[in-house]
């Protein structure tokens, strides 16, 4: 057992361009004893950790190489035993990253936690592609929505965000894609343009743009899945073309 005080750092990587970490986040993993790791980091991060133990606890097409109960048991014997764990995460830990669970279990053994944000693929990954989620004049706020809640269904603010004039970012709802796109039409925003970005930030980017009638044949005809953000609103028109390290590998669906 080691002599170190237990304690966890959540720690967010980002949306997946490792540039994009955070000097504290780099900081937290250079005095890591453990690193458990999440499916949607840049694994070239865990390079800033080369002494630690990495456990990889993600899970990929609904494969879980943990289970959430595992993870944080794994958390508090692994914090006990060897010091200090930093829980690497995408994104942002505190949105719909499960964060703060994790922290409120080991919380109950006398832990010392931490947490250090990441920049979320919410806004990030519409940055890289020029897509301001706000534009004076166009779009005074946004939304971002789960598409996927707990119990496995769209989440109902969804139908709240498509009432607004605000843009919508959805994560984790390309499985609902076809449920989302009648709820906008149902509100009379056929018209209303639509971008799905696949593997945002990183080499592997994929774009698709169309409107709330056309998104669904982009998709198949440029094979956008998971993991991908649906960025819906007039700001989607508004994309500024910004030239990129990913400008030539880039693959793109118009309509």
């Amino acid at each position: 057992m080691s002599n170190k005080i237990p304690k966890l750092t959540v720690v967010g990587a980002g949306p997946g361009d490792p540039d994009l970490i955070t000097l504290k986040a780099i900081k937290a993993l250079e005095s890591a004893d453990v690193v458990l790791y999440d499916a949607l980091i840049n694994e070239t991060l865990l390079k800033y950790a080369p002494k630690a133990e990495q456990i990889f606890v993600g899970k990929r097409k609904g494969c879980y190489a943990y289970q959430q109960e595992q993870i944080n048991e794994l958390i508090v014997n692994r914090a006990k035993n060897y010091g200090h764990v930093v829980r690497l995460k995408g994104g942002d830990p505190f949105i719909f990253g499960r964060g703060a669970e994790e922290i409120d279990y080991v919380q109950q053994f006398d832990i010392e936690t931490d947490m250090v944000p990441g920049i979320s693929s919410s806004f990030a990954v519409p940055a890289y592609q020029g897509i301001p989620l706000t534009k004076r004049g166009v779009s005074e706020s946004f939304w971002v929505i789960t598409g996927t809640t707990k119990s496995h269904k769209l989440s109902q603010d969804v139908y709240l965000a498509a009432k607004s004039n605000a843009t919508v970012v959805i994560l984790m709802g390309m499985g609902k894609l076809s449920e989302i796109v009648s709820i906008f039409a149902a509100e009379k925003k056929q018209d209303t343009p639509v971008a799905i970005i696949q593997n945002g930030t990183t080499e592997n980017e994929k774009f698709g743009l169309g409107t709330i009638d056309t998104i669904e044949k982009i998709v198949v005809e440029g094979k956008l899945s998971s993991p991908a953000i649906i960025v819906i609103g007039d700001v989607v028109s508004q994309r500024a073309k910004l030239a990129s390290i990913y400008k030539e590998i880039r693959e793109e669906v118009v309509s």
